[in-house]
């Protein structure tokens, strides 16, 4: 099943996660989907384009704002396919679930927060 964005969703969630970096901030899924009204399936929508957005910050040598997407429970990480993209994208090596996993999130979130993106990304 292939999924897209629509340019205006794809353009709005740029803005979230910028805002959100911008504050220092973490977003949840759910209040993406919610915020951005993503057509069903919203969280296979939100999850190809947070994969996109990954890429394209991977092949720029960015940090991937990405990271700033994480799960409403206590945890406070992404799910377990944003460290899967991370690996498949060479950015992280491990477990998906654990301390290294914990740490090496810890310590993308940091890189977003404190990175200077260009304005047209």
């Amino acid at each position: 099943m292939s999924v897209s964005i629509s340019r205006q969703h794809w353009q709005r969630l740029l803005e979230e996660i910028d805002d959100a970096r911008r504050k220092r901030h973490l977003l949840t899924y759910r209040a993406l989907i919610e915020r951005l009204q993503l057509p069903t399936p919203a969280m296979l929508v939100l999850t190809a384009a947070l994969e996109h957005l990954a890429a394209q910050d991977a092949q720029a040598d960015y940090p991937l704002r990405s990271a700033l997407v994480v799960s409403q429970g206590a945890s406070r990480l992404p799910r377990t396919g944003f460290f899967e993209c991370a690996e498949r994208l060479g950015r992280f090596s491990g477990p998906s679930d654990g301390v290294a996993a914990a740490s090496w999130h810890a310590a993308e979130i940091v890189r977003v927060f404190e990175y200077g993106y260009p304005e047209a990304v």
